[in-house]
């Protein structure tokens, strides 16, 4: 028996020191271009602004108080920078709103394709994949095309009399909540009908066999079973919208800036690296307090079924 344990210690620690080999090459890729340059970005927000741009290796705290606060230039007190408050409320509003519009949008339409034939299934997918074919930037100017003043929505309104002067849409909240949706659509409807897709459509007969009507079965069958796909596509969504850079710049005008511009602008014209560097790992917080809320609900809300 002993002879036999120590065999399969043998094999077992050879399994796993294997797994490690084979794992190497992955682990070095993601320390070299993940975790090494958030090291450097972790210290640069602990160093000192240089005069113009780069940093002095001086330690100073300055640039994280500088994320919620400002310094009065005549006596020196700390106040809240309204500014970035407001930047950084715009992002994540901006980004709430975009994840739900998507989701009120891409729900219907992931349970629409999920219900077409499985022959043509694929087709309606095709559709919705086809504005990733496209550069970000080119459809983003689509957009600007689309609603700035001389453009299809204003020509539609004012050559039928519904306004007698263009509507001011671009460089808006409006204008950039309209750009994100459209940009990250595909990314809520392809979870969602991941999940739509395995549902067993004769628990809804049985739904409505039992006298529950739409809403009921809606909300007792087919939401429960599309959660996965609700979570995963709200994730795809809020994240990149709450870092995007070039829809807010097009769309925005540089005058709603999100946190993405911020960030920007203080690595470029404002020749504030540490503060770009504070400003970027807390995007970084956000982004990681938002994914632990969804795992926490997700896993609550599942032992809550269990039970």
């Amino acid at each position: 028996m002993g002879t036999a344990s120590e065999i399969a210690r043998r094999i077992e620690a050879k399994d796993i020191r294997d797994r490690w080999l084979l794992s190497a090459p992955a682990l070095i890729i993601i320390a070299l271009c993940a975790i090494g340059p958030l090291t450097i970005v972790f210290v640069y927000s602990f160093l000192t602004p240089g005069d113009y741009g780069d940093v002095v290796w001086k330690f100073s705290p300055d640039a994280w108080i500088s994320v919620l606060f400002q310094r009065d230039i005549f006596d020196g007190t700390w106040s809240f920078a309204d500014a970035h408050l407001s930047i950084f409320w715009r992002s994540v509003w901006l980004s709430l709103m975009t994840t739900l519009l998507t989701l009120v949008l891409g729900f219907p339409t992931a349970y629409f394709i999920a219900t077409r034939p499985e022959r043509t299934r694929e087709i309606w997918l095709f559709l919705i994949t086809i504005p990733f074919w496209t550069n970000l930037l080119i459809r983003t100017f689509a957009i600007q095309e689309v609603i700035r003043n001389e453009g299809i929505v204003n020509a539609l309104l004012t050559g039928t009399g519904i306004t007698d002067r263009p509507i001011q849409m671009l460089y808006t909240d409006f204008a950039i909540l309209l750009g994100l949706a459209y940009v990250y659509f595909p990314l809520m409807v392809l979870p969602l009908y991941a999940s739509m897709e395995k549902i067993d459509f004769r628990l809804v007969e049985a739904g409505y066999d039992l006298y529950a009507n739409r809403w009921k079965v809606l909300r007792r069958i087919i939401i429960p079973l599309a959660k996965p796909g609700i979570v995963a596509g709200s994730i795809l969504v809020f994240i990149p919208s709450l870092g995007a850079y070039v829809t807010p710049r097009v769309l925005g005008g540089g005058v709603k800036l999100m946190l993405g511009n911020f960030i920007e602008l203080q690595f470029g014209q404002g020749r504030n690296w540490p503060l770009g560097a504070s400003l970027s790992m807390t995007l970084l917080a956000i982004v990681l307090a938002a994914l632990f809320m969804y795992i926490h609900f997700t896993a609550r809300r599942g032992g809550n079924t269990h039970g």
